[in-house]
């Protein structure tokens, strides 16, 4: 995909080419054959304070991942023509963003989420100019994060979540009620790790979640 992309996110699409779904999911890498395919859509932007990316705080009475911070997508619709479809589709669905506005550069290996069995496809897209964002559906978006990547990779942003069930993962605070944390966190932490951009952090700060699960 030849996109004219920014000096600082040039890695990012070289690695996509390369990069192997045990290096973004070593538990769960490769969805069952029963498993729903699903894209989200990975946004990158230059914003006020720097390079960032785009994330949706979601509804806290879905059904699945509720109030879980992720990144716009759903499930794929019989008339979608491939991952980068679905993705740019649910996005608008969901926040109202132009799929002409963005400029897609790379896809990730699918991945499995187990909790709603998605087969989930990441693609990656640069969005050149951004523009203030607001949820099109509330019963399923409550808020959108603009949020500086710089923040992301700050270590005192860092740490780690317990959930009851025993799992134990990345999270960042994003300076909502719910971290960044489950599937979305695990993609961003293992792609800043291998690109390089990760800071050293403490991985022995363990909070538990919030109420809200």
């Amino acid at each position: 995909m030849t996109v004219n992309l920014p000096e600082w996110l040039r890695p990012l699409a070289e690695l996509a080419g390369s990069v192997e779904a045990e290096q973004l999911a070593p538990r769960f890498p490769h969805p069952p054959a029963d498993a729903r395919p699903a894209a989200v859509l990975i946004l990158f932007a230059d914003g006020v304070h720097g390079p960032e990316l785009l994330l949706t705080e979601r509804a806290s009475t879905l059904r699945n991942h509720a109030g879980q911070i992720s990144f716009p997508g759903g499930a794929s619709d019989p008339g979608d023509a491939d991952a980068t479809a679905t993705a740019l589709r649910e996005a608008q669905e969901e926040v109202g963003l132009d799929p002409a506005s963005v400029e897609v550069f790379g896809i990730l290996p699918t991945l499995w989420l187990p909790p709603s069995n998605f087969a989930v496809t990441p693609v990656l897209g640069y969005w050149r100019e951004p523009q203030q964002l607001h949820p099109v559906d509330v019963a399923e978006v409550h808020g959108i994060i603009h949020h500086p990547i710089g923040q992301l990779l700050d270590p005192a942003n860092r740490f780690s979540v317990e959930h009851p069930s025993g799992w134990r993962g990345p999270a960042f605070e994003v300076g909502s009620e719910m971290p960044l944390w489950g599937f979305t966190a695990g993609v961003i932490a293992r792609l800043f790790e291998r690109l390089g951009w990760e800071k050293p952090w403490d991985d022995s700060i363990t909070r538990p979640l919030p109420e809200l699960l």
